[in-house]
């Protein structure tokens, strides 16, 4: 066997830590926690750009199954921690940490593994998990060696690439990196479709091979071990759903609240709880384990309609006991984009909460919040400036709403532009993407250099 670079030796030597670390025995909580922060900082200090470069394309595909194998046992030792009373609010945070960055390092290894390809405009998206490629991966307990097949009452948790997903992904106490989630039905014709809440359209029924070919940036299928059950919960929620959309029913809007009670209005992860307490007579409501909605600076949850102080967030499923994991998928062209807006939300998010910064209208949105949707119809900067971020405004979205959203956008949109740029130059130069650890010192320089003003985020009086 020919010797290893000292590079290559290094992500070999990294990665069987990880795996050492994944798997060590634990007696208590706190110490569940601690090994799943190591696992955290271990893959944070692992910058690909310190690697060989040939060496790690080579091991590519190899690696991708490795670090999804750790995600994968990580998440099947759940029931047990449960069973233990291991599952504390620390050791979710840290689980959750664990299984995000090992999903980023994944990420990495895929675009190396496509010599850093992203999508072009016009060019067809990806059609997510029909092909068995390195986009999709499998645990080896549910591995056929086929294309996947979806059942009734699969539940597709994904990531959308927007800002405002970026935004849904970050918002609770716990950073995620998914922002929607939908259920399978089949009619009986087996034809499939998911049944999901928009925020544009409320509750509406999708084609499953047009949701699946909707520009998602990721995804994860998950499927709850009773098929009987699982496909009552499709079932059940579908019906209501036909019913409410038809002319003698009442529609299902968008339930901007985030509140678990009351199902007149839906959410996206509401909308599933409803399909499986239904199914259920009420005796599993998702989620096991919920989002808090702690932040400190709470204008940002007013302005967008947010009430609960504790949600079901699409990324509480990662670590749902109930539902089994049967596939990953993700579209290696889109991971950085999307990468780089989780990075400048939590930046965004860190600056509201910890140093007070507030959106600030001006007098194009001052008219769009006043005027609402009307306002579209009144003055073209202002139906240039919704229609470019929200194309269908429903009627329970308030006036502040559709301001937030529109300054969130115009806020992170820069933003990215500006990272991106500076994010191929780093791999024309380094041969890797820019660590998070340079992608955050780069947004700190820009809020230094901003003087309080990023976008529509207004730092206080005497706070700069």
């Amino acid at each position: 066997m020919p010797a290893q670079s000292p590079a290559a030796a290094d992500f070999r030597a990294d990665l069987e830590t990880i795996q050492t670390l994944a798997k060590a025995p634990v007696t208590t909580a706190a110490e569940l926690a601690a090994t799943l922060g190591l696992i955290y900082k271990t893959i944070n200090a692992a910058d690909p750009a310190r690697y060989d470069r040939a060496a790690l394309k080579a091991a590519a595909p190899h690696l991708l199954f490795a670090l999804f194998d750790i995600r994968t046992h990580l998440r099947d030792s759940v029931p047990g921690w449960q069973s233990r009373g291991f599952m504390t609010r620390d050791v979710q945070r840290t689980l959750r940490d664990a299984l995000r960055i090992l999903r980023y390092a994944s990420d990495i290894i895929g675009e190396i593994n496509i010599g850093h390809a992203i999508i072009e405009d016009g060019e067809a998206p990806m059609q997510a998990f029909i092909e068995r490629t390195h986009n999709t991966l499998v645990p080896h307990k549910f591995e056929t060696g086929k294309n996947l097949q979806f059942r009734a009452g699969d539940v597709l948790i994904v990531r959308g690439t927007r800002h405002n997903s970026a935004a849904i992904a970050r918002i609770g106490d716990i950073d995620s990196q998914f922002s929607h989630v939908c259920i399978v039905h089949f009619d009986d014709r087996g034809t499939g479709f998911v049944v999901e809440s928009l925020i544009e359209d409320g509750a509406v029924i999708t084609p499953l091979k047009q949701a699946l070919n909707h520009g998602m940036a990721r995804a994860i299928l998950l499927r709850h071990p009773d098929e009987a059950l699982a496909a009552r919960a499709a079932k059940s929620i579908f019906d209501h759903v036909t019913k409410s959309n038809s002319s003698s029913g009442r529609r299902i809007w968008y339930d901007f609240t985030m509140r678990l009670t009351n199902y007149n209005e839906l959410f996206c992860s509401k909308l599933v709880r409803l399909a499986f307490d239904n199914a259920t007579g009420g005796k599993l409501r998702l989620p096991t384990y919920t989002t808090l909605l702690d932040a400190k600076n709470k204008d940002f949850f007013k302005r967008v309609g947010v009430k609960a102080a504790e949600t079901f967030a699409p990324g509480d499923l990662e670590i749902e006991p109930n539902l089994d994991l049967i596939a990953e998928w993700q579209d290696y062209r889109v991971t950085p984009r999307i990468r780089l807006q989780d990075l400048i939300m939590t930046k965004l998010f860190e600056w509201m909460d910890e140093r007070g910064y507030k959106f600030e209208e001006d007098t194009t949105v001052k008219i769009v919040a006043f005027f609402g949707r009307q306002a579209t119809k009144l003055w073209a900067p202002a139906r240039d400036l919704v229609f470019s971020v929200v194309p269908k405004i429903p009627p329970n979205m308030s006036r502040r709403t559709i301001a937030t959203i529109v300054m969130l956008h115009k806020t992170a949109e820069p933003l990215l532009q500006d990272l991106q740029h500076l994010d191929r130059l780093n791999i024309a130069t380094e041969g890797a993407s820019l660590h998070p650890t340079e992608v955050f010192a780069h947004l700190e320089k820009v809020r230094e250099q901003s003087r309080g003003r990023i976008g529509y985020l207004v730092a206080p009086p005497g706070k700069i």
